[in-house]
């Protein structure tokens, strides 16, 4: 196993896990950006107003994400066994 190699499969695995982790990241940060303005402009300063909403969010993206994500699991998974396979 040369350093090219580890590269690459490090680099895929990297590149996997952002894709994976993106659109929950990203929904949450973007409600609590919009719940954060709208705290700041109405002079709310309640704790639940930001915590429920991210939560139901980032629930209603994973439901709707969740094939995806596992669809993109499965073919990391297969690429990282047959590259196994290939490499012994």
């Amino acid at each position: 196993m040369d350093l090219d190699y580890v590269v690459f499969l490090s680099n895929e695995t990297i590149m996997t896990a952002i894709a994976i982790c993106f659109p929950i990241l990203g929904s949450a940060m973007l409600i609590g950006l919009l719940i954060g303005i709208f705290q700041a402009t109405t002079s709310i300063q309640e704790v639940t107003l930001t915590f429920i909403p991210k939560i139901a969010v980032v629930g209603v993206v994973l439901l709707f994400m969740l094939p995806n994500i596992l669809n993109q699991l499965v073919q990391y998974t297969i690429n990282i066994f047959n590259q196994i396979q290939i490499l012994f």
